[in-house]
C-alpha cells in the first residue's frame, strides 16, 4: 500500500481512497487536495468537501459494478477549476474502500467552449451572408424578371430571347423639366417615387413587369418572360388604373402630375445589358413604336397603336383618333383607350 501511495503522489491527476460507509477520506494525494480543498475541517468527509456528490446513487451504481462519474467545478481562492470525477471499487480492498479519481478537464472545456463560440460565429455569419443574399435577390428582382435572374444566378449569364406577342407601355409626365427647376428637388423626387411605386404594385397586380425608369419616364411590358396570351389586355387595365390613381391623387394636389401614355403590341428582344451596372432592357421597332405613341399622345390620354386596338377592341372602349404621320413608322392609325367595357 505504501509503494502504491508513493506512486500515486506523482502522478498529474487527483486520487483519493475513501471509506465506502463513512465517505471519510483514508488518503489522498497533493493534486486530490489542491484540486478539492478541505475549507474548514481536515477530517471533513469527501461528501463535505464535494457537496454535490450523491453518495446514495454513487453506491447503487458502484454496487452494481460499474464506475459513477460526474463533473464537479472546484471553487479556490484564485480560480474555478472544472473536474471530471470518477468512483469506483478500489481494486483488490476487501474493505469496501472506493478509489476516486479527479482529471483537470480546464482544457477541454476550454476546447469546448472555443468550439461553441466558433460555431455561434459561423452560424451568426451563415445568417448575415443569407440575409445579405436575400437582399440582393431583391434589388436584382428590381431590375429583372424572376426566370431571367434564375438564369443568371444559376449559369452566370443569361440568353437575349425574342418575345413575338408581347405589348409595352410608356408613360411620361407633361413639363416635368420645368418643374425640375421650379420645385424643390427633394419634394418632386419624393413624390416620384410614390407615384412609381403605385405604378409598380399596379403593374404586379396585372403580371406585367415594369422593364425600367429614366427619369419621369416609365416602361412596363406584358407577355414577357413567360408569354401571356391576354398581355394586351392586361397592359390596357394597367394604363386605365394608372390614369385613375393619377386623376384621385391630382384632386388632393395642389399641383397636378399629367401623364402621357402609349401603348403598342408586337415582338421584342429582352436581354440583360451591361458588365458591372447590369441591367434588363427590351429592344426592338416595337419599343420604338410605343414611345412615339406615348410623344404623340395627350395629357392624362393613352394612345395606342391599331396591333394593340385589334387586340383589346372587344373588351374595352376605344376612340379612333385618326391616321398620323410617326417618324420612322410612316402613316399609322391611332386610337385613344377610354375605358374597360362593362360585362354585366
Amino acid at each position: 500500500m505504501e509503494d502504491f501511495k508513493q506512486l500515486i503522489q506523482s502522478l498529474g491527476v487527483g486520487i483519493a481512497i475513501v471509506d465506502s460507509e463513512t465517505w471519510n477520506i483514508q488518503f489522498e494525494n497533493a493534486k486530490f487536495f489542491q484540486w478539492i480543498p478541505a475549507v474548514e475541517d481536515t477530517e471533513a468527509p469527501l461528501t463535505t468537501r464535494i457537496p454535490d456528490l450523491k453518495a446514495d446513487r454513487a453506491l447503487e451504481r458502484i454496487e452494481k459494478g460499474r464506475p459513477y462519474k460526474f463533473e464537479h467545478e472546484s471553487k479556490t481562492e484564485s480560480r474555478s477549476l472544472p473536474l471530471s470525477i470518477e468512483i469506483q471499487k478500489l481494486p483488490n480492498s476487501e474493505s469496501g474502500q472506493l478509489l476516486v479519481e479527479c482529471h483537470n478537464i480546464s482544457k477541454q472545456k476550454e476546447s469546448e467552449y472555443m468550439l461553441e463560440s466558433y460555431s455561434k460565429m459561423v452560424e451568426k455569419n451563415t445568417r448575415e451572408l443569407e440575409r445579405e443574399k436575400e437582399r440582393g435577390e431583391k434589388l436584382l428582382l428590381n431590375i429583372m424578371p424572376r426566370s431571367v435572374y434564375e438564369e443568371m444566378r444559376d449559369f452566370g449569364t443569361t440568353t437575349p430571347q425574342r418575345f413575338d406577342n408581347a405589348t409595352i407601355l410608356m408613360l411620361d409626365f407633361v413639363g416635368f423639366t420645368d418643374m425640375t427647376i421650379s420645385r424643390d428637388p427633394t419634394g418632386l423626387i419624393a413624390e416620384l417615387n410614390d407615384m412609381f411605386t403605385a405604378f409598380d404594385r399596379i403593374s404586379e397586380l396585372f403580371g406585367c413587369e415594369r422593364i425600367k425608369t429614366i427619369g419621369d419616364a416609365y416602361m412596363a411590358v406584358s407577355g414577357l418572360p413567360e408569354a401571356t396570351p391576354d398581355h394586351a389586355c392586361n397592359v390596357a387595365k394597367v394604363a386605365l388604373r394608372i390614369m385613375r390613381y393619377l386623376d384621385k391623387r391630382n384632386q388632393a394636389h395642389p399641383e397636378p402630375w399629367l401623364a402621357r401614355i402609349g401603348i403598342n403590341s408586337g415582338p421584342v428582344v429582352g436581354s440583360m445589358v451591361g458588365i458591372q451596372k447590369y441591367v434588363y432592357d427590351i429592344f426592338g421597332p416595337g419599343v420604338n413604336l410605343a414611345a412615339r405613341m406615348e410623344s404623340n399622345s395627350e395629357p392624362m390620354k393613352i394612345t395606342l397603336t391599331r396591333d394593340t386596338y385589334e387586340q383589346i377592341k372587344d373588351d374595352f372602349v376605344c376612340a379612333p383618333r385618326g391616321e398620323y404621320e410617326i417618324k420612322g413608322f410612316g402613316s399609322q392609325e391611332l386610337y385613344f383607350l377610354a375605358s374597360e367595357l362593362n360585362r354585366r
